[in-house]
């Protein structure tokens, strides 16, 4: 039997012209783009899950899932967590004219990685 295999990017394309897809997409990007920030803040901390948990206060399991990208902290969590990591919390708005890699720069921050 003889499978056809279809490239991702051949895939991405097509998902691309619509706009349900496009839309879907843009809104997870805000989320994996403050776990990302999270998971940034923590290894520029050199520490463990388990470390910054107990510096929060907290349980690894909590970490893990601000760090999955599936839960959206609030402000006070973010900032133990900031706090837990040496960083500063820097929250910020964006102009929806930016281009979608210009946005991802002003998000990114969330979880500040200043030190």
């Amino acid at each position: 039997m003889n499978t056809k295999f279809i490239p991702v990017e051949e895939s991405f394309k097509q998902w691309k012209k619509d706009p349900k897809y496009v839309a879907a997409y843009d809104a997870l990007e805000a989320e994996f783009a403050l776990a990302s920030a999270m998971i940034k803040a923590r290894a520029d901390a050199d520490m463990t899950q388990e470390q910054v948990a107990e510096a929060m206060g907290t349980t690894q399991a909590v970490v893990a899932r601000l760090e999955s990208g599936k839960v959206l902290p609030s402000t006070r969590t973010l900032e133990r967590f900031a706090k837990a990591t040496r960083t500063r919390l820097r929250i910020s708005f964006a102009s929806d004219q930016l281009s979608r890699e210009a946005t991802r720069q002003y998000r990114l921050p969330v979880a500040g990685c200043s030190k």
